[in-house]
């Protein structure tokens, strides 16, 4: 997968997965990075998926309507490129947050969903529920922080409530923060973000 890779600038610092929204690219999410905490580690990916030219990480049938096969698919084959990352650039397999935004957030959502030892932890912007009527893999009060828009056109508010309760029901601890800013990536959420972060890592 296309990507950029930063060592950590301290020892015991974690890595922090960075996955743009649909069109974006490996180096949209990297200031979010910086916001969070500078000293992290950072691996920012390009989605391997082209709707119309647009990078994505996985395929979609409609405007929130996802190809549940190929989401299945390109989790996998998400969580295969984590192993070989941490291999290759010798940072803890272990002490991965990803940080992703709309379609990143969901493909993030999905790796949680599936894997039981994907992600240390998550900060989701603007997510939507990656699959229903499954049992979820087990988490061990994984830390996630949800950021949703009250009026957000394309991922409702009914979508984070109940992303958080099936995250909280599969043993994560997640919580919401809301704007009022639509879909839009917003300063004060990656500044919640960052407030959160520092409170459990």
């Amino acid at each position: 997968m296309i990507h950029v890779f930063k060592a950590a600038k301290q020892a015991n610092k974690p890595t922090f997965l960075l996955l743009h929204g649909t069109g974006g690219t490996e180096k949209d999410l990297l200031p979010l990075a910086n916001m969070i905490d500078p000293d992290a580690a950072v691996l920012s990916v390009r989605g391997n998926v082209s709707e119309h030219g647009m990078p994505r990480f996985f395929k979609r049938l409609a405007e929130g309507v996802f190809d549940e096969e190929d989401l299945i698919f390109r989790t996998g084959e998400l969580r295969d490129f984590l192993d070989e990352a941490a291999e290759k650039y010798g940072f803890d397999r272990d002490q991965i947050i990803a940080v992703g935004y709309s379609n990143g957030a969901n493909i993030a959502a999905s790796l949680l969903y599936h894997f039981s030892d994907s992600l240390k932890g998550a900060i989701l912007h603007h997510p939507m529920v990656p699959r229903r009527h499954i049992e979820l893999a087990k988490q061990q009060g994984t830390p996630v922080f949800i950021t949703a828009g009250d009026n957000d056109p394309i991922c409702p508010r009914s979508e984070a409530i109940e992303l958080e309760q099936m995250l909280r029901d599969a043993g994560a601890e997640p919580s919401i923060h809301w704007e009022s800013n639509g879909h839009s990536l917003t300063h004060t959420e990656v500044q919640a973000a960052a407030e959160w972060y520092r409170k459990h890592f």
